[in-house]
């Protein structure tokens, strides 16, 4: 099964378009858990536990494993999404962007080393930083458009040929990369204008939107300006709110079920405006 196949299954079967980024911070972390060998793995193996029934696709940022040189416990916790929830795609964020030989090992690494469903990377280095990843055409590749930070305008408004750069982006994505059907983009859900643009250039391509939750994005907004037509096309990525809840003491939460709770809660508000 391919990546796009896995994903729209998901979205069917789960009814479900929340992507749930894990973000592993180890000052965020239980008491009981810092200072142990495996806090990583612990701390996100109960998280999937308790939310993948609420989840389209699990989103593991390299960066938080890397600083924390826990890339193993990264891969045995891709080991176990994979043997355990085969059904839910594993987005890899690594944003990666490269000359071509290095976008291979790159490439490799995803696919191989962590056995990603799907990696993001970066456009900015043009075609041949993308190929490697396109060239298996099982997995999806997810590129980098209109991004939620307030420094993506920098560079991805700037005017080109009449529009903005990220749209030139959405466009080459979508009408000249995609050759496989595997791409999708990554659109911002703070800037719900632009959102709905890309959609418009894109078709039904998938979109991963990160933004809501910490990063303050609405979620009615964000859902009207980016489902298709037929209410899907979405991973709509929340990492902090989830991962880090606050626990309601008085009804004896634990962590893994205050993530449980606020996923169901994000995933219900998203089903609210999907049709």
């Amino acid at each position: 099964m391919t990546f796009i196949q896995k994903l729209s299954a998901a979205w069917q079967e789960r009814h479900s378009q929340l992507c749930i980024g894990l973000d592993p911070d180890l000052a965020k972390f239980p008491a009981h858990l810092r200072g142990k060998n495996d806090a990583i793995l612990t701390f996100c193996k109960e998280i999937i536990d308790a939310t993948a029934d609420t989840a389209c696709a699990f989103k593991p940022q390299i960066a938080y494993f890397a600083a924390l040189r826990a890339e193993e416990q990264l891969e045995d916790i891709c080991t176990y999404l994979r043997e355990k929830y085969p059904q839910i795609p594993i987005v890899l964020d690594a944003k990666r962007g490269d000359i071509g030989a290095t976008a291979e090992q790159y490439a490799r690494e995803a696919f191989e080393r962590y056995g990603a469903d799907a990696v993001t990377v970066n456009p900015y280095m043009g075609f041949d930083s993308v190929q490697p990843y396109l060239e298996r055409p099982d997995r999806g590749v997810i590129v980098l458009c209109r991004t939620s930070n307030a420094g993506g305008s920098d560079l991805q408004f700037l005017n080109a040929d009449g529009k903005p750069i990220y749209q030139h982006v959405a466009d080459l994505v979508a009408n000249k990369w995609n050759t496989n059907g595997q791409c999708g983009l990554v659109v911002g859900a703070t800037f719900p204008n632009e959102l709905a643009q890309v959609r418009a250039i894109a078709g039904d391509m998938p979109l991963l939107i990160p933004g809501i939750g910490a990063q303050g994005g609405d979620v009615k907004a964000t859902v009207e300006a980016g489902r298709t037509k037929a209410g899907t096309g979405m991973m709509i990525n929340s990492s902090r709110a989830i991962l880090y809840a606050q626990p309601d003491e008085k009804a004896g939460e634990n962590f893994a079920q205050a993530a449980r709770r606020v996923a169901l809660e994000t995933r219900d508000a998203i089903n609210r405006h999907c049709n």
